[in-house]
């Protein structure tokens, strides 16, 4: 970690593809050691592609990234040991248990076995997986996915844990069970960095949010902050001042597209 207790750097970050297409337009910001950090904005500005770069899934155009003192371009082994990452899109082995699963990323990781089998018996724990844990995934719904995928990127402990959209398409039961993992992890001291549509996901986990569209940042604050800066009353009315478009018609956009609110009409 750098001396000002920035454990996340990142400047003038920017990714072009082919075409000429700019997905992500000189991104700049930090994030402080044991902060829950957010990404809020709607559907295409630019959150999934900067997550993917710090994360290196996605080759960057330009910019620098520093994580937990270390760069990217030059020590990527060393920011793979200190990070944890659950992706919007889960993959898991449908013809392995959660318990095959966590075994094989713990051996991936290099961990002593006494220390996998340790590890496993906390994460099922945690995630309330332990009477499902020797079932195929195959069999799990999507809340049970979820906290599997969450439990798999915890394997190693990491430092700073970074997640995309960690409660899209989830019930409101399995929803909160997230949101309690994440608040005890990051009361435990880990650096969460989380992107999100959803305002009340932002304003009930993060300490800090970052409003995010076409591929800039347009602000950054704590809640307070944000609505001062912008003399506003709610997180809602900061979207609409400083993106032009209101927040709430993402999220009935997203709902529309989301299976458990499709199942229910």
């Amino acid at each position: 970690m750098s001396n000002d207790g920035n454990i996340i750097k990142v400047k003038d970050l920017r990714k072009t593809y082919a075409g000429g297409t700019e997905a992500v337009r000189g991104v700049t910001f930090d994030v402080k050691e044991g902060e829950f950090f957010g990404f809020l904005g709607p559907n295409g500005a630019g959150k999934t592609t900067t997550m993917n770069m710090l994360v290196n899934l996605v080759k960057r155009t330009s910019g620098t990234i520093t994580i937990d003192g270390f760069d990217l371009d030059r020590q990527a082994n060393e920011i793979y040991a200190r990070i944890g990452f659950a992706m919007q899109e889960i993959g898991l082995d449908e013809t392995a248990t959660a318990r095959e699963m966590l075994e094989l990323h713990g051996h991936l990781y290099h961990l002593p076995k006494a220390r996998v089998k340790e590890q496993i018996a906390k994460l099922l724990k945690l995630v309330e997986l332990e009477k499902v844990a020797d079932n195929y995934a195959s069999t799990y719904s999507g809340g049970m996915r979820r906290r599997l995928d969450l439990a798999l990127s915890l394997i190693h402990e990491p430092r700073v844990l970074f997640l995309d959209e960690p409660t899209q398409g989830l019930d409101p039961h399995a929803r909160q069970l997230i949101w309690n993992h994440l608040r005890d992890l990051n009361k435990k001291g880990m650096t969460v960095f989380l992107t999100t549509h959803f305002m009340d996901e932002a304003e009930a986990l993060c300490d800090r949010i970052a409003i995010m569209d076409k591929g800039q940042i347009v602000t950054e604050g704590t809640v307070p902050q944000l609505l001062a800066k912008h003399e506003a009353k709610t997180l809602e009315e900061v979207f609409l001042k400083t993106t032009g478009s209101s927040l709430a018609d993402e999220e009935v956009n997203l709902k529309a597209s989301d299976p458990y609110v499709r199942g229910r009409r």
